[in-house]
């Protein structure tokens, strides 16, 4: 282990939930060091809460413990984890969803189910509401500080069992390809969708070329327009749609300086259906 902790959450800010996190982790190891992922994770959003992590945890060491915490299920019977990922990192967690874009890019190595009579902040065991400070600050702390090694976590579990959400794969198909709209790109209202660059490629279309958009939800048609494919935002001029290569090399939507899923009503997920077509002559 490393000593790093990050944190993610729907917590907010504007209340101590967080820093009472922080203190339970320090209190485990004064040393630890301790990052914020993000804590403005919608309220209740594992779709974004598992996005969220595979944006972000490819780019910290192997043995690095993430502790992700957006649980609806809170003092359900839903299973309070800990896996160790394909790249060697560690995510406590809800079983709930939350390890679903991990577990198909990294992939599961191993799960352990946290036995929380071991694993649990002393004198909380009445307390069924805040399991991120109570179980997962604290078994996230105790792991990164190498005070339990994973195998103390608790039992191994199936890495099969662990809960998954529905994926729409993309798909290539003739003169178009199909996907789905991942996660917003949310401070600027951009869409991001799952379809990699090498897929939208194989349709040829060239960068300053033009594309039709389709966006459809639950069957029926949203959106559909024909606009640049540009390099970056200054290819187009402002209001204008484009589509562009995000960060994480797959395709995205905008509207210069403005808020495509703000201006279209667009949100995310399995039912949020993105297809972009070549142009062809008739």
């Amino acid at each position: 282990m490393n000593k790093t902790l990050i944190m993610q959450s729907d917590f907010g800010l504007s209340d101590g939930a967080v820093n009472a996190m922080y203190g339970v982790a320090h209190s485990v190891d004064h040393d630890l060091k301790i990052y914020d992922l993000t804590h403005d994770i919608p309220p209740f959003d594992i779709w974004e809460a598992s996005y969220r992590l595979w944006q972000t945890i490819s780019y910290w060491a192997e043995g690095t413990v993430f502790v992700s915490v957006v649980d609806p299920g809170v003092g359900s019977t839903r299973r309070s984890i800990v896996v160790k990922t394909g790249a060697g990192h560690y995510v406590v967690t809800p079983d709930n969803g939350s390890l679903t874009h991990i577990n198909r890019t990294e992939g599961i190595a191993e799960a352990r189910e946290i036995d929380e009579t071991v694993n649990r902040l002393p004198r909380s065991g009445e307390s069924y509401t805040f399991h991120g400070r109570d179980i997962y600050a604290f078994t996230g702390a105790r792991l990164a500080s190498g005070v339990i090694t994973f195998e103390e976590v608790g039992p191994k579990l199936d890495v099969n069992s662990v809960v998954s959400l529905a994926v729409k794969e993309p798909q290539l198909k003739q003169d178009e390809t199909e996907g789905m709209i991942d996660v917003l790109d949310v401070r600027f209202g951009n869409l991001w969708t799952n379809i990699s660059r090498d897929l939208f490629k194989q349709i040829d279309i060239p960068y300053g070329g033009q594309v039709e958009v389709e966006i459809q939800h639950g069957g029926r048609s949203i959106y559909q327009n024909i606009m640049t494919f540009g390099r970056s935002f200054a290819d187009t001029y402002k209001g204008e749609p484009l589509v562009y290569i995000n960060s994480l090399d797959n395709m995205a939507i905008a509207i210069n300086q403005g808020s495509f899923a703000k201006a279209y009503g667009i949100r995310t997920g399995s039912n949020w259906i993105v297809i972009f077509r070549k142009i062809t002559d008739k």
